[in-house]
């Protein structure tokens, strides 16, 4: 059993090493995508980790751009021509820690090879989708850099009508969607699947936080359905009246402890280290 741990970064080299390291195990492999506005230099030391590597096709990340998800597929597609035989990829941003032993989360993968699990909901069935649509239905210019871009995109959408999502699927997805551990059939289909259909990814260009969507539909809509868990294994808390997930602090530890979750996030230890030391010092036993 091997895993790929792909981990999205822009911020915080310090405490991505301490992630890292907190999942160091023999079977696991890291593989940091940083942002390409963001300068390599204060990450390159973590080259210097066991099974650390950086990703070579960098790409610009913008919140809520479709870019983001540009990244995470190239990603894919890069560590995928490797031809090493991972069964799981697992996605992180360098703001997730775990949250227990790397030998039980080592031991949860071995025994459910072939599953994913990506957390959604269906279109319709929860409130989050009455708005969630207008990240395709309208136009939007958040990977476009050129004076104006947002006068022009509220023009366009006030003049043309509501896009159509250019697949005949039922949309999957939530505020939780991002973050997802895939087996590697999965991984080969979504890359596979893509580059068939340039259309679909010349209409996301356009999209607002497709990250919370896009993977999820295309994997609900693929012959891998059935194998896919509504479980993404991360405990992730929200206020619906914010646009980002709450960062994690040392009053959170209590539910963290209790969680059943493998993962949490977001951290920050800009805001809250003593959080990370609590988590090394009472859950993080060296299981192995």
């Amino acid at each position: 059993m091997r895993v790929a741990n792909i981990i999205m970064a822009y911020k915080n080299p310090k405490q991505l090493g301490m992630m890292i390291k907190a999942m160091a195990h023999p079977e696991f492999d890291f593989y940091i995508h940083l942002d390409k506005k963001i300068a390599i230099s204060g990450f390159q030391h973590l080259q210097d980790l066991p099974n650390v590597y950086f990703i070579i096709n960098r790409t610009v990340c913008n919140w809520g751009g479709f870019q983001f998800v540009q990244a995470i597929l190239r990603s894919l597609e890069e560590i995928l021509q490797k031809r090493i035989a991972y069964d799981f990829y697992n996605l992180l941003s360098a703001q997730d820690y775990p949250i227990k032993p790397v030998g039980i989360i080592a031991d949860f993968f071995r025994q459910n090879i072939g599953k994913s699990f990506v957390s959604y909901d269906t279109e319709g069935n929860e409130k989050w989708w009455s708005h969630a649509r207008s990240r395709f239905e309208s136009y939007h210019f958040t990977d476009f850099n050129f004076k104006g871009k947002y006068l022009l995109q509220r023009v366009i959408n006030n003049i043309l009508p509501k896009r159509k999502f250019p697949l005949p699927a039922k949309l999957y997805g939530a505020c939780i969607s991002s973050w997802w551990s895939i087996s590697s059939a999965c991984a080969v289909y979504l890359t596979s699947y893509i580059k068939e259909e340039q259309g679909l990814m010349r209409f996301m260009k356009y999209t607002w936080a497709a990250d919370e969507f896009f993977i999820a539909t295309l994997l609900m809509d693929s012959p891998y359905k059935n194998t896919i868990v509504n479980d993404n294994l991360r405990m992730i808390t929200w206020d619906e009246n914010l646009p980002n997930p709450l960062i994690l602090k040392s009053v959170d530890f209590a539910g963290i402890r209790s969680s059943e979750k493998l993962f949490a996030r977001k951290f920050d230890i800009d805001i809250d280290a003593k959080i990370l030391s609590q988590i090394d010092e009472n859950l993080l036993i060296n299981i192995q």
